[in-house]
């Protein structure tokens, strides 16, 4: 316990002295982030923070795996698991900050994030079985290698995704290591141990610069290394202890980055939906949606900090407890879960996104374009009031409206004049309608009433401003023919006499 608590304090020591050189470094590079677009920050703030994490890190884990024999003991006297996560870390950190600095396609990163990752299944990092809870081992076989790769890049990009706020991957991420701690220190092996303790500390140093208002991003440097190491070392509890049986069960560390995890999940599905790159780039994520309810920025992510604390102690009590424990535990996590989802709205966000995109499509909606502008034209040309009206009952016979009815008096239930599509019933009580005043609202005489069928509850905005626009333009028309369907106070407007004077130049 020792060598944990040193580990720890080292690397937040490491922290705060070496984060500050790296700001100056990145600002010196010009590796800053601009403001505007999908970032939510106000001013330029450099980048490459993660290498100021990733050498807080490693350094006392080095340093005291080789003083400390308890950990090497754990490791068979072998040194193979520290240099793959150090090594592999180092590599992942790498790649982040040359996008950081130059940026990198985003084929060329996956690229990178899959060689490393197979370069940690390659040193015995592997998911040969998982266990899923009432069904037992589920063998991997020849699919341990892919299924390793993906749970690999997929926490590393989860990490990378949720880094939208400041603050938010490095308190999300430190949660995840604080579980992996407490597991491993109880019942897991020392190595794992120490590399959590010596992680929480690096993310507490670095949390003094990136905690809202931030003066230092960790950038893909340091999302990319904390998603490796966090993927990595939680395998290595089963690896390392059972070189012949590697039965790891993922849901405790699926549990523990429940929120990254989750976002990634959202952002994908999200994007499948509308059709667009699941690796493009938006402002959907969960913290903009926190932003979009009203949230503060700090209120934000300390709001994704006590949703992140509950799923850790749901993880510990899934690991530790008996199998009651593990039920209730399973319980409330879900609860979270859906908690969670109901009040970011998720569900009618993405209904509502069905629907706006159904009514941008809609055929009625583009029959309705194609047609209005001949109808204005038709209004323009008509010699008289009725047949200016009579225009509207093409709208009967070229579009999909059942029926227009002119109604006497705003909000009279039986029309003055009506036209009905042929066949139609235009009494029919599922149809949608929407009644325009002819005029001005406030002091209307007649209004107008279209109603047609519609599989969406509401209509389409468009299709209330071509109407809109329709009506408006019979309106003037029956302004000038000196209609009685449009107030009177329009009607005395137009028969003043123009009395303006005009003023001799």
């Amino acid at each position: 316990m020792k060598s944990y608590v040193v580990a720890c304090l080292s690397s937040l020591v490491l922290s705060v002295l070496i984060t500050p050189l790296v700001r100056r470094f990145a600002l010196r590079i010009g590796a800053v982030s601009m403001p505007g677009g999908r970032h939510v920050h106000g001013r330029l703030i450099p980048r490459l923070g993660g290498i100021g994490l990733a050498i807080a890190w490693a350094v006392p884990v080095v340093v005291l795996a080789l003083r400390d024999g308890m950990v090497m003991r754990a490791l068979g006297g072998k040194w193979l698991p520290i240099v793959t996560v150090v090594g592999g870390g180092s590599a992942i950190c790498l790649v982040g900050a040359l996008d950081d600095v130059r940026g990198i396609r985003s084929i060329y990163k996956l690229a990178a994030q899959v060689v490393v990752a197979i370069f940690a299944f390659v040193c015995g990092f592997q998911i040969q079985a998982i266990q899923l809870p009432l069904f037992g081992a589920l063998e991997m076989g020849a699919f341990a290698l892919p299924v390793t790769v993906l749970w690999i890049v997929g926490v590393t990009n989860a990490v990378n995704l949720i880094d939208g706020l400041d603050g938010l991957a490095a308190g999300v991420t430190f949660f995840a290591a604080f579980t992996s701690f407490v597991i491993a220190s109880i019942s897991g092996p020392a190595f794992v141990a120490l590399t959590m303790a010596a992680l929480m500390g690096a993310l507490v140093g670095f949390l003094f610069f990136n905690f809202n208002p931030a003066r230092i991003f960790m950038g893909d440097s340091g999302s990319y290394f904390l998603g490796f190491v966090l993927a990595t070392t939680a395998l290595a509890g089963g690896g390392l202890q059972q070189k012949a049986s590697t039965a790891v069960s993922l849901l405790v560390p699926v549990l523990a980055l429940g929120v990254p995890i989750f976002d990634t999940f959202f952002s994908m599905f999200r994007r499948v939906l509308e059709r667009r790159p699941i690796f493009s780039a938006d402002r959907g994520h969960v913290h903009h949606r926190l932003l979009d309810l009203g949230l503060t920025h700090r209120r934000a992510v300390i709001f994704l900090y006590g949703i992140s604390s509950l799923l850790a102690a749901g993880a510990i009590a899934v690991s530790l407890g008996r199998s009651w424990h593990v039920g209730v535990a399973l319980l409330s996590v879900s609860l979270v879960f859906v908690g969670f989802v109901k009040f970011l709205g998720y569900f009618e966000y993405l209904h509502f996104r069905k629907r706006q995109r159904a009514r941008l499509r809609d055929p009625f909606t583009e029959n309705l374009r194609r047609v209005i502008p001949r109808l204005i034209i038709a209004l323009s040309k008509a010699p008289g009031e009725c047949d200016a009206l009579d225009v509207l009952r093409r709208l009967t016979t070229e579009t999909t409206i059942s029926c227009v009815e002119v109604l006497a008096r705003a909000g009279e239930a039986n029309p003055a004049r009506r036209w009905s599509a042929p066949g139609e019933d235009s009494m029919r009580r599922d149809l949608v309608e929407l009644i325009f005043p002819l005029g001005r609202e406030s002091g209307s005489v007649a209004s107008l009433r279209f109603r047609w069928s519609c599989e969406m509850e509401d209509p389409a905005p468009q299709v209330d401003i071509l109407l809109q626009i329709l009506v408006d333009e019979l309106s003037s028309v029956l302004l000038a023919f000196g209609s009685d369907l449009v107030p009177i106070a329009e009607r005395a407007e137009s028969d003043m006499p123009d009395t303006s004077v005009a003023v001799p130049s």
